[in-house]
Formats: C-alpha cells, structure tokens, sequence
C-alpha cells in the first residue's frame, strides 16, 4: 500500500477521498499561520485584493468598519472567492494565479489605486504587473506564515504541497528523493523543482484536485 505525506491537516473528507482508495495517509502542518494586527498609514482605497483565503479572514477579522464600505474586490483562487462571498461580498474578478488576474485588471479595469491583502510570505508576481503597468498597489500583511519543520524517519511514495513555503519547510529537515511531490500549482512546483524532478501539478488549484492527482497514481 503506498503511503502519502500531507503538508497540510486535511478535512475528514478530503481524508477519505485518500483512504478509500486504499492509500495510506500520514499529515502534519508544514506551516503555521498567525494573523497580524498590522496598520496601514495611508487611507485605504476601495479596490482590494486578496491572493488566499487567510488574508480575507485577517482582513474582515481584524477591519470590521470595512464591512460597511462599497468595496471592489479581486482574488486570487476558488477558496478565496468562496470566503470573500461568506463575508458578504461579491468578486469582480478571480483567477487561479496572481498574474493571471494581474493581467485581467490591466485589461479591464481603469481604476488605478490598489491594496493587496497578503501574507508575510506573499509572491511579487502581482504587484510588479500592475505596477509596471503605472498601478499604485500598496500592500496590507494580515497575517504571518512561519515554517515548522518537522524531521520524518522513513520515505513517503508520494508528499502533497500546497505552497511553496510548505516545499520550503518540509525540505529543511528531509529529502524527496525518489517521492513524488504533489503540488497545488505552477508556484509550488517551482520551489519543488529545486529538489526533485517526480513532480505531478494539479489541474486546478484546489486541495482535492491535489488529492485526486495522488488516487490516480496509486489507487489499489
């Protein structure tokens, strides 16, 4: 029977969409996240963007008076779009990665002012677009991602990432080796390329989709 690592503690669905397939599954939190009470000196303009589902929740949780305002908001990601509706608001615009959308509000959008909604691990993709497109785009970090490490003493057929900094953590105490690394997109398999060539990417950016590579290649 082969064996996964998750990098992230799944759902019990997402669990089951693994064992019932007859694969086994080990997980752990390759990250942690800590949301930040973070200001922001300059008045905030009303056109926002939110690259995960963390920065939504950092924002409404820690900027309740904004769920108040007419804002116009962009995202990045499924997830993302999803907690943004939870909180009330409709998306302008969404995509799967940050340039993409980057690009779609360059095209589409004449407003100029911006305030992406970010982490402390944030990609720049985004931001050097819009900018080099004469966009001012300030950033607001809601929350802060930090690597916990974690040395594991066997090797795993396969280990799922979900982000580049979920690579990053894994890799500071371990070796992929002949494992198959899983990863949640284009980003994420970039910092896995560092070290390992057996890389599978998801169709679409999505935990399950993820999942759902990984039952492909093992399923009993």
């Amino acid at each position: 029977m082969a064996t996964l690592l998750s990098t992230k503690i799944l759902t019990t669905p997402q669990k089951q969409l693994l064992l019932n397939s007859g694969i086994g599954l080990v997980e752990y939190n390759a990250i942690t996240i800590e949301f930040d009470n973070s200001s922001l000196d300059a008045p905030i303009p009303r056109n926002l963007i939110f690259t995960s589902q963390n920065g939504v929740k950092g924002f409404f949780t820690q900027y309740p008076e904004f769920q108040t305002r007419d804002l116009n908001i962009f995202c990045v990601g499924e997830k993302t779009k999803a907690q943004i509706e939870k909180e009330g608001y409709s998306v302008i615009a969404s995509a799967d990665y940050g340039e993409e959308l980057a690009n779609l509000i360059v095209k589409d959008f004449k407003e100029k002012e911006f305030l992406h909604i970010c982490g402390s691990m944030r990609r720049e993709e985004l931001s050097k677009i819009l900018k080099a497109e004469n966009f001012s785009i300030k950033e607001l970090v809601v929350y802060k991602t930090t690597l916990n490490p974690k040395k594991f003493n066997r090797t795993f057929e396969g280990v799922l990432f979900f982000s580049p900094s979920g690579v990053q953590s894994f890799c500071q105490k371990n070796s992929l080796n002949s494992s198959t690394a899983f990863c949640i997109g284009e980003t994420t398999a970039a910092e896995a390329k560092k070290h390992t060539q057996h890389i599978v990417i998801a169709n679409k950016p999505s935990i399950e989709n993820v999942i759902v590579q990984a039952v492909k290649k093992y399923k009993k």
